[in-house]
């Protein structure tokens, strides 16, 4: 008999927040800017080391994506 157990493990850490230009679609609110550190762990071995920034609007904290022309 074979057991494999898989222990996957995503950490996300917040590293600062920042002002963007423009507003929110939706309710019209201020979009902040955050940068973002992933690290994925397979059984505590790091895989992966991911650094991004997101957009979310300050009032409805609705996660906002920016499309490049």
């Amino acid at each position: 008999m074979c057991l494999i157990i898989y222990v996957c493990d995503t950490e996300e850490k917040e590293l600062g927040r920042q002002a963007a230009s423009g507003t929110c679609p939706s309710c019209g609110g201020k979009v902040q800017a955050v940068d973002v550190e992933s690290r994925w762990k397979f059984c505590f071995l790091p895989l992966c080391f991911i650094m991004k920034r997101k957009f979310q609007c300050t009032l409805c904290s609705r996660r906002l994506v920016l499309y490049s022309s």
